[in-house]
Formats: C-alpha cells, sequence, structure tokens
C-alpha cells in the first residue's frame, strides 16, 4: 500500500474520532429558560417512587406531592436537605426553588421495609448533558456509516 492511499484509508476512522471527542467535550451552551412552576405528584411504594425522575430547569418553583400508597413513606432530596414524611393514603408537600444546578438523589428517610435503602429518585436541574452528547455521537457514527466515498487527499 503506498503512502497516499495508506493515508486516504486512515482519513474517515482520524476524522470520526476527532468529531466523537469534540462531540463529548465541547461546550453545549443552551439558551436559558425563564423560571416557571413546575408541580410533581409522586408515589411512593414497594421500595419505589413514580415517577423516579424529575427534570427541572435552574430557578424554577417546584412543588413535590408526595403520596404514600402502602406504608409510611417519606422524601430527602440530598444537598437541598428538604425533607417531608406521608402517612398511608395521606400526602406531604414539599415546595422549593431549584437554585443548585446538577443530579441530585432522593431518598426515603423513614424506615419502610427490607429495601429501603434502595428506595432512590432522581431531581435533574438543568439540561441532561449527558443525554444530549449522546445524541451528538450518534450522529456522528451515523455520518461515518453513511458515508461512503473516500476523502480527496493530496498526493505527497
Amino acid at each position: 500500500m503506498t503512502l497516499p492511499k495508506f493515508i486516504s484509508a486512515l482519513a474517515k476512522p482520524i476524522l470520526g474520532l476527532t468529531l466523537a471527542v469534540l462531540a463529548l467535550t465541547a461546550p453545549l451552551s443552551l439558551p436559558p429558560t425563564q423560571p416557571v412552576e413546575r408541580y410533581f405528584r409522586v408515589e411512593a411504594s414497594q421500595f419505589a417512587y413514580s415517577p423516579g425522575v424529575l427534570q427541572v430547569n435552574p430557578g424554577d418553583q417546584v412543588t413535590i406531592d408526595l403520596v404514600a400508597t402502602d406504608v409510611v413513606h417519606g422524601i430527602y432530596i440530598d444537598s437541598y436537605e428538604l425533607q417531608a414524611s406521608a402517612d398511608p393514603g395521606q400526602t406531604a408537600r414539599l415546595t422549593f426553588t431549584a437554585d443548585q444546578a446538577g443530579l441530585f438523589r432522593f431518598r426515603c428517610l423513614v424506615p419502610c421495609g427490607q429495601l429501603h435503602p434502595f428506595m432512590l429518585g432522581k431531581l435533574q436541574v438543568g439540561p441532561n448533558l449527558l443525554f444530549l452528547r449522546a445524541v451528538l455521537l450518534s450522529l456522528v457514527g451515523l455520518l461515518l456509516v453513511l458515508w461512503k466515498k473516500p476523502l480527496p487527499i493530496a498526493s505527497i
């Protein structure tokens, strides 16, 4: 294989790798959104929260109504240090401003059975950048799969 053919054969993988690295590391600047009021009805039962993931934007006014359907359950949101508990058939309310960006766990704060330590949920404050990066990476892969024409490389 001659040097120009070798370089031409490597051009597509090198371009793909470069685009993949850019998709994974490039800063994503998304336009800021206006704060809004977000309401979630979270049911707690059988060692799980439903829904298990709450998505809000920074600055949003968040209200969570915790409804315990089987036994006494609680909710504690890490880093926000907010907590509430609800008796079976009752509702407890948390209201707060999502002023910290990131991914936070919420957990049951009332021992509710053997699987209590695994009763977890997630509060996502801000865009899900991991998902956006995965979409970009998928588009790079699709581009490389569909691209059949070799790159024109000047002869050396």
